[in-house]
This record gives C-alpha cells, sequence and structure tokens, in this order.
C-alpha cells in the first residue's frame, strides 16, 4: 500500500484536501473549530470541535457532496504571510488556533495562511492552486481524539481521509483499504473468538480464550521440538525481578521508560520483567562451566510486561503483556560463527515451514566513528561483524548492512517480514552481547584453566508468540492449516434420530488419535449449519448420512471448496495424521 506522505504530488493534494474537508464542514457546522490536520501515510485527518454535535456514519457522505460542490466551485488557494499580531487579531475568537500562535517562537514571527474562498486556515502549505484540482477522494473514517493527544484535554472529533489525481488509483487504494479490514487480526480475532480485551483487565492485555488457546500451544509445542533437537534447554523464571537485577544488567538506566512502576514487598522492591536476559544470566551463573559445556542454549516461553502508550496498543500485535519465544546462548568467542549459522538456518526453517517468502535481513553494525553509542572494543566488533557477514554470505543469504543501528552490546541481526497487508514488521532477531556477561561476572573454564568470559546471543524466532499470532491471521485471514488450527473437523449428522449416534462414534475415534474434532448436533438446519462451519473456518466439515453410516465412509468438505469428497474412515484419518504430522501448509 502507498505510503501517501512520502509521495510529494499526493502529500500536497492530501493536505490540500484536508483543507476542502475544513471547509465543507464549516459549512455544515457554523460553529466548527479545527485544531491541526496534517497529512499521514494513510491521507489525513483533521481534529475538530463541533460542540454538542457527534459525527455519524451518514455524516461523512454529506460532508464528501458538499466537498465536491466546493471542488466544482473551483476557488482559487491564496496564500498569504501575516505577522503573529496580525494572526492573533484574526482568530481571536478560536481557541484552538490561539494556542497554536501564542506557541510560535520569535522565527516564526511572519505566519503564513491559505484562503479559499470563504475558507482561511493557518497552514505552512504548499497546496494545489485550486479546490478543482481535488476530484477523487473518499472520507474514510472518524474517531476521537483528546487535543493535544492528552486525556486530560476535551475530547475532539477526528475525521480520516484520502485524496488521489485520478478514480482509478483512488478505487485500487479503497480496495487495498477493504482488504486490510478483512485481514486485520483484531476482526478476526473476535469472529473466530481467539483473544479478547476488556477495560477491567487493562489495555494491552489480551485475554486468550480457549481457541486462541489452542493456537498458542500448538506454536509452543512446534518451536519447542526444533529447539530441543538443537540441543536447547528449557527454563521457568519468575515474571517479576528485584529492581537491583536490573540496575545490575543497565536495565534500570537505560530502559526504565518503558518498564512499569516498581513497587516494594517487605524490604524488597519488584518490577514486572520487561525481558529476561538477566534472569537467564543467573541461571548459567548457577554452575561453574568448563569450556567443553558450551555452548550452553537456555530457552524460555517468557511472559513479559512493557509499557507501550496506549495509543499504540493494538491487538495482540502491540501489547504491554507478552509471551517471548527467548533463548540465550552463552558460547566462546571461536563458536560464534557455527552458533549464529544455526540460529539463521533456524529461523529459514521456520520461515519455510510457515510458508513465508517475502522478508529480507537487516544486519545491525556500529558507527565505528561514535565513541560514546558503543561498547568500546574495536577488535571486538570488528571480529564479530566479519563473522556475522561470513555466515551469511555462507548461506547465500541476501542482506542489508544498517551502520549505526547496532545495540550498544553488540551487532544485530533483524529479519523484516513484509505482511498481506502494512508496513513491514520484524518477527525474528539474533544480537550478539559482550556486555552483560560481564555485569553478572560469568565466565567458564578455558582449556589453560583460565577463567574466560563467555559471549552471549540473544534471539527470538517467532519474536512474541502474541504478535506472531496476530501476523499469521492476516496473512491466512483466519484460514489456519490443518495442524493449527483450534477445531480440526467439524461433524454434522444429516438426521440426528438416524445419524447422531455413528457421529458420536466417530467423533470418539479421532479425539483418541488426538484430532480436535466437534460434533454439531443441534437442531438446526442442514444447510446453516455447513454455512457455520465454513465460517468458522473449520478445515474439514464432515457430512453424515445414511451412506457414510452404512459404508463406515465420511464424507467430507474442506474450508473454502465446494467439492465434496468421500473417503472411509481410515484413508480420511491416515490423511488428517499426515496432514497434522507434517505440518501442511495451506
Amino acid at each position: 500500500m502507498i505510503n501517501i506522505k512520502e509521495n510529494e504530488k499526493l502529500s500536497i493534494m492530501n493536505h490540500s484536501c484536508a483543507h476542502l474537508m475544513a471547509q465543507a464542514v464549516k459549512h455544515l457546522y457554523p460553529d466548527a473549530l479545527f485544531w491541526v490536520g496534517p497529512v499521514v501515510e494513510s491521507g489525513f485527518y483533521y481534529d475538530i470541535d463541533l460542540g454538542n454535535e457527534v459525527i455519524k456514519e451518514e455524516d461523512l457522505l454529506k460532508i464528501e457532496k458538499e466537498m465536491k460542490k466546493i471542488s466544482k466551485d473551483g476557488k482559487r488557494i491564496v496564500r498569504r504571510e501575516i505577522s503573529k499580531d496580525e494572526a492573533m487579531e484574526m482568530f481571536k475568537d478560536d481557541p484552538y488556533k490561539i494556542d497554536l500562535i501564542s506557541r510560535m517562537d520569535e522565527a516564526e514571527q511572519i505566519i503564513s495562511c491559505y484562503s479559499q474562498g470563504d475558507f482561511t486556515d493557518l497552514c505552512r502549505g504548499p497546496h494545489v492552486d485550486t479546490v478543482k484540482e481535488l476530484k477523487y477522494f473518499k472520507l474514510i473514517k472518524f474517531s476521537g481524539a483528546y487535543w493535544k493527544g492528552d486525556a486530560k484535554n476535551k475530547m475532539l472529533q477526528r475525521i480520516y481521509g484520502v485524496c488521489f489525481d485520478n478514480e482509478e488509483d483512488l478505487n485500487v487504494y479503497l480496495n487495498e483499504l477493504e482488504e486490510a479490514k478483512m485481514r486485520d487480526h483484531r476482526k478476526i480475532g473476535k469472529d473466530l473468538s481467539i483473544f479478547m480485551s476488556h477495560d477491567l483487565v487493562g489495555k494491552g492485555m489480551p485475554l486468550w480464550l480457549p481457541n486462541g488457546a489452542v493456537i498458542r500451544k500448538q506454536l509452543e509445542n512446534y518451536i519447542y521440538e526444533k529447539e530441543r533437537n538443537m540441543g536447547y534447554m528449557h527454563v521457568y523464571t519468575p515474571c517479576v525481578g528485584t529492581v537491583d537485577l536490573y540496575k545490575t544488567s543497565g536495565h534500570w538506566d537505560h530502559y526504565k521508560e518503558n518498564m512499569f512502576p516498581s513497587m516494594k514487598v517487605d524490604e524488597e522492591e519488584f518490577v514486572l520483567r520487561p525481558m529476561n536476559c538477566p534472569h537467564h544470566m543467573l541461571v548459567y551463573g548457577n554452575e561453574l562451566h568448563s569450556y567443553r559445556d558450551l555452548p550452553i542454549r537456555i530457552g524460555e516461553f517468557a511472559t513479559d510486561f512493557r509499557y507501550e502508550a496506549s495509543g499504540a496498543v493494538k491487538g495482540l500485535e502491540r501489547v504491554r503483556c507478552m509471551c517471548q519465544n527467548d533463548a540465550h546462548l552463552f558460547v566462546t568467542p571461536e563458536q560464534i560463527g557455527e552458533e549464529f549459522k544455526k540460529v539463521v538456518s533456524l529461523i529459514l526453517d521456520v520461515y519455510k515451514d510457515f510458508g513465508l517468502k517475502n522478508y529480507k535481513f537487516r544486519l545491525s553494525l556500529r558507527d565505528p566513528e561514535d565513541k560514546e553509542k558503543y561498547f568500546d572494543d574495536d577488535d571486538m566488533w570488528n571480529e564479530a561483524e566479519v563473522k556475522l557477514r561470513e555466515v551469511l554470505n555462507e548461506l547465500g543469504v541476501e542482506y542489508f548492512e544498517a551502520i549505526g543501528e547496532a545495540a550498544f552490546y553488540g551487532p544485530k541481526l533483524d529479519v523484516e517480514v513484509k505482511p498481506a497487508v502494512g508496513p513491514e514488521v520484524t518477527l525474528s532477531t539474533c544480537q550478539l552481547d559482550f556486555l552483560l556477561p560481564r555485569k553478572f561476572e560469568l565466565s567458564y573454564v578455558d582449556s589453560d584453566g583460565s577463567r574466560k568470559i563467555p559471549v552471549v546471543l540473544h534471539r527470538a524466532i517467532f519474536g512474541t508468540f502474541d504478535r506472531f499470532t496476530a501476523f499469521i491471521l492476516e496473512e491466512t485471514k483466519g484460514s489456519l492449516p490443518t495442524w493449527l488450527s483450534p477445531v480440526q473437523v467439524n461433524i454434522i449428522p444429516v438426521n440426528n434420530e438416524y445419524h447422531l449416534e455413528y457421529s458420536k462414534e466417530l467423533l470418539q475415534k479421532l479425539i483418541d488419535l488426538g484430532i480436535r474434532c466437534e460434533l454439531d448436533q443441534r437442531d438446526e438446519k442442514l444447510g446453516y449449519k455447513m454455512r457455520e462451519s465454513q465460517t468458522r473456518k473449520i478445515p474439514y466439515t464432515l457430512v453424515i448420512g445414511d451412506m457414510e453410516r452404512d459404508s463406515n465412509s465420511v464424507n467430507y468438505r474442506m474450508h473454502g471448496s465446494k467439492e465434496a469428497i468421500s473417503l472411509s474412515v481410515e484413508e480420511f484419518i491416515e490423511k488428517i495424521k499426515k496432514e497434522v504430522e507434517t505440518r501442511k501448509s495451506n
């Protein structure tokens, strides 16, 4: 989807269209007052004070109609420069504009405003020459927005819109928006009963419903198997830690603003943990290690808490309580390259299993000229960066380098994945860390009997189970592969009187084999129950009638297909078991 803010021509048109919308609103609501109307990635918006009036869906059509009327009138858009005093006089009855003007510094004594017919507003511009150029626009949605983004201030009404220079591009964009709505994991999550939220629990604190819990457990089982096969050892650690723990790690000084407030219990001061590395440092340090023990790979499915601004919270994608697919690998300097290679190979393996193809690797390196931002050890940095490049080149992985984007303690690799809709997201990451083991005084006994400091690789393959679930729901529109679906098979008897007993026997047989199965024995019409099964996006719907009962068979229809296929019960069981065991993609 095009980023309108980054397209100069479209940015100017959308900025101008925001004024066109404001003029139309002023015609329809003479007492309306306006705050700001900037261009954003998806078009433009204006924050408006309509007094006691409340915008409704049908009002957007009225405003659009008035905008088209003004556009046809073809008034020129005229720029004027006025002094700060003149601006104060011009907008003396508008508290929002007076606030803007009064906060302008001395360098902004000359202020520009734009007029089009009977409407004038403060603006730096630029704008198109006439309102006649604004023909292809659409008002998208409306919402509430606090003045200046502060919940203590008055709630204004925000109207969003978009403008293009031709009808075809507008229609393409609107279709993309509609597709994005259909793929929005929040809508899918609600429709398929995957997760919910509640104000009594708090913003950014999702509740995984039974269907969602199945998905998450399957993801956990999947990555757990892969990690165990690679020699990972999994642990459980508390989701709180003392403030002293994070002072030792350095997070208290550098990450405090992203943490929840501390809480005192008896003589100790605790904080909800934002990450797991300090806990894992202590797990490693619990025993004396030899160089022969390394690498030591410590993994955990860990619940973490980070403070996200309420405006940034979004479904499962951006939350305040999350479960990370986290691991910390403790290695000797000589093992960095091989362990890094295994992490990248694991990422590629997982992406292949989930059918992810549109992604790129970003290798974040330090800026060697910046001695303040990065841990000061030139030899360490140079050696580490060379090793990471060598691994990526050896694997034939395409990547780009981002100078100055490394973490303070070491270079890192991020995988940026392009979802079905929306901007790229970072799913997987692997970071080298030479500093944290020093802070926790970790060591191992080397071959010569001396104590050496291990290097740590922080890595997350899914990132968080929350964000990865949101990503997969949007990629698949909720049509999950059989192995991941909360319900894999839905059995519908044609007639409960004649077919229910056989359906129950079949249900129990599938359940005994570990297949997630339901029986729909409601007193509803067959067509209704089949449509509902499709709406719930259950991979297999079995319709059981006389033929199936008498021949010990099933008649199934796959989600999204109208074709009905008959198989013996044994053949169907073999088919679905193979699908689950191989984790076949859709």
